[in-house]
């Protein structure tokens, strides 16, 4: 029962943990960019690479691991030696949960660069949920906070 009820846990953080990811699509806006005026520059892909964006790291991966490491770690002998056991799970439980939720919301990107209609050339890093060829006519889209993305 016990043996279950940790693995519930564990499951239920790693999804946590993917839903706090923000998105880098190109398709995806966040609240407070949706009804806000953006600038619209034209141009041509020049190059696309795949790059590796990083995972998020904040406290929520360290905290979610370091309690399931306690409680696992509170299952472990008695006295003196579940104490030490406790505090050893929360030690590693909260790397791991760190290291677990920078793995889960790391994803592939593209590194977009493009020729802009005025002679500028910029660079764009976003996920690769939209595959762009050298030689393209697109979109790059620039909110006010200096969001930018590349769209058809």
């Amino acid at each position: 029962m016990n043996r279950l009820f940790l693995a519930v846990i564990a499951l239920g953080g790693a999804v946590f943990l993917a839903g706090c990811a923000s998105s880098m699509s190109s398709g995806a806006y966040s609240r407070d960019t949706a009804r806000q005026m953006q600038t619209v520059y034209y141009g041509t892909v020049q190059d696309v690479r795949t790059v590796q964006i990083e995972g998020t790291k904040t406290p929520i991966g360290t905290g979610a691991g370091a309690v399931s490491g306690g409680i696992l770690g509170s299952q472990v002998g008695g006295g003196t030696g579940r104490s030490l056991a406790t505090v050893g799970g929360v030690v590693l439980g909260g790397l791991a949960g760190s290291a677990a939720e920078e793995g889960i919301t790391r994803q592939t990107g593209y590194e977009i660069t493009v020729r802009l209609d005025n002679g500028r050339t910029v660079s764009v890093v976003q996920a690769a949920d939209i595959a762009f060829s050298p030689g393209e006519r697109v979109r790059v889209v620039e909110a006010r906070d200096g969001t930018t993305r590349v769209t058809r």
